[in-house]
């Protein structure tokens, strides 16, 4: 079975500094032979429906920034799957909104130079199903998909939900996984939520075996990875 390291949405260009770092650790510390990204891996804030933070960079810029950050992603890990986010689509969305097919938009390895990542809104792996999470909410999104799908769900998309539950019947155990956040609370992007008391957790989760585990990002003043520590 597959030694899974699940690294949570990172919104390039706004990954917390040190979150790369601390993904490359997991993966050799938990000898880790598959990588799969929960999705979001690019924020596209200047391509929205939504109205723009007047700081952040516009879409030609931040698609520059935003490749920038993927292909150091890309070099940490060449192979890897990667579950199409709401933000990943955005530009499809705007397409479809003014009458664009699909046929006129390059695929999303092309986009961001990524050919070995393998672009699906969900993967299945020994069992597990991932997905980003896209209209999944509440309090225990993962949770509520585990119990909707019938099978182990592993998920992303609700930054300030993380961690591991457990279901279970006389015949077999169900897990569900909020993998949690890569992101710099602190980015532009991010501004919106300056209000929200539920805040983002950054994290990421390792599936050996089929047995899920939890890592929470050690990122405060005087932690390993706290951003400070990796400023130029």
């Amino acid at each position: 079975m597959a030694r899974v390291l699940v690294i949570g949405d990172i919104h390039c260009p706004a990954h917390h500094p040190g979150y790369l770092q601390f993904c490359k650790d997991l993966y050799r510390e938990w000898r880790c032979n598959t990588v799969v990204f929960i999705g979001d891996v690019a924020d596209l804030q200047a391509i929205s429906f939504h109205a723009h933070n007047p700081n952040c960079p516009g879409p030609a810029d931040e698609y520059i920034l935003a490749k920038q950050q993927i292909q150091q992603w890309y070099r940490a890990f060449p192979k890897a799957k990667v579950c199409i986010g709401n933000h990943d689509e955005r530009v499809v969305r705007l397409a479809e909104s003014v009458n664009i097919p699909s046929r006129f938009l390059r695929d999303y390895a092309d986009i961001w130079r990524t050919p070995g990542w393998d672009w699906k809104y969900e993967h299945i792996v020994d069992g597990v199903y991932y997905f980003h999470g896209t209209a999944q909410g509440g309090t225990h999104p993962a949770w509520n998909a585990a119990g909707k799908m019938l099978m182990p769900v592993v998920m992303g998309h609700c930054h300030s939900r993380s961690g591991v539950k457990w279901r279970a019947n006389p015949l077999t155990r169900i897990f569900s996984v909020d993998v949690g956040c890569g992101i710099d609370v602190d980015a532009y992007q991010f501004a919106y939520g300056r209000h929200i008391k539920d805040r983002p957790i950054l994290s990421a989760s390792v599936i050996l075996d089929g047995i899920p585990y939890h890592e929470v990002m050690p990122c405060g003043k005087g932690e390993k990875y706290h951003k400070r520590n990796f400023r130029a």
